[in-house]
């Protein structure tokens, strides 16, 4: 099982960009997935998360600017990203819950997309 995303660059503030992150893999099912990034020098954060059955979470400085979606035939969340300012520059990550098959029985595990880099210049 991987995720892997795409979208990151470079923008100005006020610019908009749009993070895309799929799951592949021996998937039997996907719970939660979400977005969390790390600026530069600090630790990582949640940025805005979204159930199976659509609900939604969001940091408060991005709500309103950033709407995660989903797209569960596709395996797939997004993270769109408007009136971007230079404090949202970061490495976004994609984070997923996921059910896979083993011996043991189904199990419900974490997983991480390898990160992109979001910059925004003034």
């Amino acid at each position: 099982v991987q995720l892997v995303e795409s979208g990151g660059g470079s923008v100005q503030s006020g610019g908009s960009l749009r993070l895309s992150c799929v799951a592949s893999g021996a998937i039997s099912g996907l719970n939660a997935m979400g977005w969390y990034r790390q600026p530069p020098g600090k630790a990582r954060e949640l940025v805005a998360t979204a159930t199976n059955s659509g609900i939604t979470n969001y940091k408060d400085s991005v709500r309103g600017r950033f709407t995660i979606s989903r797209d569960n035939v596709k395996k797939t969340v997004y993270l769109q990203m408007n009136s971007l300012k230079p404090e949202d520059t970061a490495v976004y990550y994609c984070n997923a819950q996921i059910r896979i098959d083993i011996i043991e029985g189904p199990q419900t595990l974490e997983y991480w997309g390898q990160g992109t880099q979001v910059t925004v210049s003034a």
